[in-house]
């Protein structure tokens, strides 16, 4: 098992744990965090545990190919979100990011902070060639992360998000490991 810990100037991100369960199950259901995200809010932390469940059995794989991330203040332990890195075939090179930040940490720069220092060991570490994400139209804010990083906005997916609103649109960003990170 890899002993991944990664670290910002504000922050550490390291693999999950079942540790964490409690503190993934508050902030998934707080509905303004899960607004623009298809996971829907968890009726208990026995559900949590079971969504969570896969994503540790994925950490502690021989090759890790699907990484969750907890996200914790270095000021004051507090825990601040997730974030995800998942690979693709080996062939392109590729991934997808995603993230979820406590609304407490909203604003902050720390979801900027975070998607810098996956990026920068997407390229560096793991020898990516592309990484993507996307995030519904309405969601201005991590629209604002992603170009802030330096990923360019490179289409619109139709209808592709499940929301508890109704269908919404995706826009789909991207950077290759020779552009220029922010």
């Amino acid at each position: 098992m890899e002993k991944l810990i990664l670290q910002t100037d504000r922050l550490e991100l390291r693999l999950i744990e079942m540790v964490d369960v409690k503190d993934i199950h508050r902030l998934h259901s707080i509905p303004e965090t899960d607004e623009f995200n298809t996971l829907g809010i968890p009726e208990s932390l026995e559900e949590t545990k079971r969504i969570i469940e896969p994503w540790i059995k994925a950490n502690n794989a021989s090759e890790i190919r699907n990484y969750t991330l907890a996200i914790k203040n270095k000021v004051n332990n507090e825990f601040v979100g997730l974030l995800g890195l998942r690979l693709g075939s080996k062939k392109y090179r590729r991934a997808e990011i995603w993230y979820k930040l406590h609304i407490d940490y909203w604003n902050k720069g720390l979801a900027t902070e975070m998607v810098r220092e996956i990026l920068d060991y997407g390229f560096n570490v793991l020898n990516l060639h592309r990484i993507e994400a996307g995030c519904a139209v309405d969601n201005i804010a991590s629209a604002r992360v992603l170009e802030k990083v330096g990923m360019k906005k490179e289409g619109l997916r139709r209808q592709i998000l499940p929301l508890k609103k109704g269908w919404s649109d995706s826009f789909e960003y991207a950077m290759l490991e020779r552009d220029d990170r922010i």
